[in-house]
């Protein structure tokens, strides 16, 4: 009897074992028949501006249907391209992240088409206490004074928002996007329009900047008239009165009195005189 159990024992074990066995061998077949290809990625965290080396590159399989777009199986066709944006170790490395060829390495490289690099003084006040960082978007504000619209009216200080959505390539001399802890710094290099850059040059020539930080993905502008200090402390606008008009004068008729005269002839004299009465 006890032969019996031992053998149904080791009947059902082989039975699960061959199992197995038949279950591990089809998924094996059914992962192999999965085509790959080999993808070039990142083997260490790449900065936006660096220039790309062999020993930063690796290649992995990755699955035929899911491959990246632009992405790049040969590494040797990464040899000396420049990143233009920030790639993390293990990213798969794509044509969009990449400086057109030829470019070298450095914050030119991180420069949109078309676009100007115009670094300005800060101080951590006028750099929102170093929250402006690379990659971050901020208006530019500047405090000048207004010219009068006559001759006899004195300038008036004015605050205007000059330039809006603007990016943040660099602070100081860093152009790393990854860190989100504040930094005090004495400059910023900002990315602008030819046209803008111009708006700016002007603008610190004439006045005080400040910048202002804004929400990331919020890229609407708003056209402002700036504020005075009237507009700000809402001093009340004063008026010259009209002068009141003269009272027309009523032209003053002078009427003669009616009189009664007789001439009087002095007779021993040879004289006469005439003489009125009333």
């Amino acid at each position: 009897m006890k032969n019996v159990k031992a053998f149904a024992l080791l009947l059902v074990a082989i039975v699960l074992g061959l199992s197995a066995a038949v279950y591990a061998n089809a998924w094996i077949g059914q992962r192999s028949n999965i085509s790959a290809n080999k993808v070039v990625v990142a083997a260490v965290d790449i900065p936006a501006g660096g220039k790309i080396t062999p020993e930063m590159l690796t290649a992995l399989d990755w699955p035929s249907g899911a491959l990246p777009a632009g992405s790049v199986t040969d590494p040797a066709k990464l040899k000396d391209r420049v990143v233009k944006l920030d790639v993390v170790r293990g990213e798969a490395i794509i044509e969009g992240k990449l400086a057109p060829v030829g470019t070298k390495g450095g914050l030119s490289a991180v420069i949109a088409e078309g676009k100007r690099a115009m670094t300005v003084r800060v101080n951590d006040v006028v750099g929102v206490a170093g929250f402006a960082l690379p990659g971050n978007y901020v208006d530019i504000l500047v405090h000048t004074q207004q010219d009068g619209k006559g001759k006899d009216d004195k300038a008036k200080p004015i605050s205007k928002t000059v330039l809006e959505h603007v990016l943040v390539l660099a602070v100081a001399q860093e152009a790393g996007r990854d860190d989100t802890k504040p930094k005090v710094v004495s400059a910023v290099t900002l990315e602008l329009s030819l046209a803008d850059a111009e708006k700016l040059d002007l603008a610190r020539s004439i006045g005080t900047l400040s910048l202002a930080l804004r929400n990331q993905t919020d890229p609407e502008k708003v056209s402002t008239d700036g504020i005075t200090k009237g507009d700000l402390f809402g001093e009340a606008k004063v008026f010259k009165a009209a002068a009141p008009a003269r009272a027309a004068r009523k032209p003053v008729v002078q009427q003669a009195l009616a009189r009664d005269c007789v001439e009087v002839i002095d007779m021993t004299g040879g004289s006469a005189r005439m003489s009125c009465f009333h």
